[in-house]
Formats: structure tokens, C-alpha cells, sequence
């Protein structure tokens, strides 16, 4: 099972800093902080801009997957070009190490959704003790998204939100989406495809329903262990001359299944979260999205915040482009390392157009 990825962007790479000689217009500062309760030393880089007394600011949430404060994933340090990107157009922008990774104390595979939403929001009192702040807001990818409305919604702190493919649905469903759409885009046939989509519903509801429990891993494999006597007996009926090929990988499944991430994700809905955000929401998706569903979570966001009286509310949709907000051809995960593209242009003219009140 995927646990969801982390976005990277489409802007030339610029480094903070001197770099061959040339120097760029903000400053760049190695920042420490602690969380309230001082279990989390959080190692960062705050940039911010030369030339003003007073700016907003912006905390970058990481989407899933140990991430360093510059988000470097498949040779893109995305969030070093996106915090280069926002502070050049007027803001602060704060960027963290994950838990247990570089200056950044804790350890990230006992973490859930929730820990890291109170990770974003001790950034964000981080950066509200600094007097040249005057407005500090989060921008979420993927799960990092589904952290920035907990965030939100947990916290007046919190002064505007944008989640780029944030997740925004229950986290059962967004399973099932996100596998369904995966098994849409692999090359493999009609028969296998209703094969891995069984399974994986199976397994889903059975982890949905026992999460916290004593009995998980037991149901767990009751569950498989039904499923694979049915499936052997169906393929040796309509293939047998052939040899099953087809895996279902048990034993690591369990393993995430049976840990506090999964089992808080599983449970998540954001909708009680959602309610509570009063505060300016943008959401971002592209269309080809098949890791955090476009139709599902733009529609979550919307109606919820709505709904709840709260009137500034902005959805946009990025035709043609992936998880990654990169315009694709065939949209697979596997793809996304071949582009060349890291970021929408698009995509990062809606963020600046739509933050530009808050320099105000």
C-alpha cells in the first residue's frame, strides 16, 4: 500500500544564498525551535525578505515519506525552489526537517497525520514571535495537506490555508480511490485488475473496521487467508494450464496496517476539521491526479467550507497535470521521474495571484 507523495515545483532552481558568485535578494537563517511540550527539536531555513518591515509568512507541510527542509525527492529540492520562489514575490517562508531527519529530533514512523499537523502548528508559533511577521499561513501537499486542515482547524493561529492535491476525504476512501486509480493505470489485465481491486477493498474495510484493536492483525490475515482460498481455487478453474503470477504482498501490508499511521489515517476525516476553518482556502489539483483523487477532495473542501459559512473559498483545477502538478502524458507514478517538468507554471500563477492580498 502507497502512502501519499510529495510535490515538487516547476521553477528553475535558484538556491538561497551565494551561489558562483551570485547573490539573491532575501535573507537566508538557520533556524531551532521546539514544540510546546519540548519532546521535538525542529531544524529549518527561514528566508525572508530584504527591504520590508513587516511580511507575511508561510510554514511548507511535506507531504508523506521522510522528507529534508528542501523536500528533495527524485532529484528536485522542491521546497528550496518553492520557499526561493514565495520569498522573492514578498514572503517568509519557513521549511523544516522532518522528524528524525537532519536537525530534527523524534522519530518519523511512530508519527501519524495528527503529530505532523502539530508539528506545522508549532512552526507556526514559531514564526508569530517574530515581530516582523504579520500574518502567517500553511501550504500542505498531499497528506501534508490533510495536516494543514487539521492545523486550521485546531487553531485560530492560523491566518490562511492552500493545499496543493491535499488530501480532504476519509481516509477509507481515499484508500480505495488512490488504488483503484492505480490499478486503472497498470499495465495489467482486466482479470488481474478486478483480482487486485478485490483483495485490496477487503483488506481496506477489514483494517478500517479493526484499527486500534487487539485483534488487527488477526482479521487481517483471516481476511487474506479467505480471499486467497476462493481466488486459487477461481484462477484454477479459468487458467489451468497457466501459473499465477499475481502477488499480494501479506507480510509488509500487516506491517504498515498494524502501525499508528495507518491506523489513524484509515479512521481520518477531515470534515470536523473543515468545519471549523473560517480563515482563506485555496485548494489545488490536477485532473490526472491518481493518488489524491481531484472530483473527491476539491468537492470535500468546497461544499464543507461552504456550508460552514465560510465564503472565501477557492478551488482550481490544473488540467493535464499529475500528483506532481507536471503535465503528463500516460499520468503513472512511474512517469513522473522521466518529466522534465517540475512544477505547472499555472499552478504557481493561481498561489501568487490568489496570495496577493495578504501583502497588503
Amino acid at each position: 500500500m502507497l502512502r501519499l507523495l510529495l510535490i515538487v515545483l516547476s521553477i528553475p532552481l535558484m538556491l538561497p544564498g551565494r551561489i558562483c558568485g551570485q547573490v539573491f535578494p532575501y535573507r537566508s537563517d538557520s533556524v531551532h525551535y521546539s514544540n510546546a511540550d519540548g519532546s521535538i527539536r525542529f531544524g529549518g531555513t527561514l528566508t525572508t525578505p530584504t527591504g520590508e518591515k513587516s511580511y507575511p509568512a508561510i510554514v511548507l507541510i511535506s507531504g508523506t515519506g521522510k522528507q529534508d527542509r528542501d523536500g528533495a525527492m527524485a532529484g528536485h529540492a522542491m521546497f528550496r525552489v518553492l520557499a526561493d520562489s514565495l520569498t522573492r514575490n514578498g514572503f517568509a517562508v519557513l521549511r523544516t526537517d522532518d522528524r528524525g531527519v537532519g536537525e530534527t529530533s523524534g522519530k518519523y514512523e511512530d508519527a501519524t497525520t495528527k503529530d505532523f499537523a502539530d508539528d506545522a502548528l508549532a512552526a507556526v508559533h514559531f514564526l508569530k514571535q517574530h515581530k516582523a511577521i504579520a500574518k502567517v499561513g500553511v501550504i500542505g501537499h498531499s497528506e501534508g495537506g490533510a495536516a494543514a486542515i487539521i492545523a486550521a482547524g485546531s487553531s485560530h493561529d492560523v491566518d490562511f490555508v492552500i493545499t496543493l492535491a491535499g488530501l480532504a476525504i476519509n481516509g477509507l476512501d481515499a484508500l480505495k480511490l488512490q488504488n483503484y486509480a492505480i490499478t486503472r493505470s497498470a499495465k495489467i489485465s482486466d482479470y488481474d485488475r478486478k483480482r487486485y481491486d478485490t483483495i485490496n477493498t477487503r483488506m481496506f474495510n477489514t483494517a478500517y473496521r479493526y484499527a486500534g484493536t487487539r485483534e488487527l492483525e488477526t482479521k487481517l490475515r483471516s481476511t487474506y487467508a479467505a480471499w486467497k482460498q476462493a481466488d486459487d481455487s477461481a484462477f484454477k478453474k479459468d487458467f489451468p494450464d497457466k501459473y499465477d503470477h499475481m502477488r499480494f504482498f501479506l507480510e509488509s501490508y500487516i506491517a504498515q496496517a498494524t502501525g499508528p499511521w495507518y491506523q489513524y489515517h484509515i479512521r481520518f476525516d477531515p470534515v470536523p476539521y473543515l468545519q471549523q476553518i473560517k480563515v482563506p482556502f485555496l485548494a489545488l489539483n490536477g485532473d490526472k491526479d491518481i493518488m489524491v483523487t481531484c472530483k473527491e477532495n476539491l468537492e470535500t473542501i468546497a461544499t464543507t467550507l461552504k456550508q460552514s459559512g465560510n465564503r472565501n473559498v477557492t478551488t482550481h483545477v490544473l488540467p493535464g497535470t499529475n500528483h506532481l502538478f507536471q503535465h503528463c502524458v500516460t499520468c503513472t507514478r512511474e512517469e513522473s521521474s522521466t518529466l522534465q517538468e517540475d512544477f505547472s507554471a499555472e499552478a504557481f500563477t493561481t498561489i501568487i495571484q490568489w496570495l496577493q492580498p495578504f501583502l497588503k
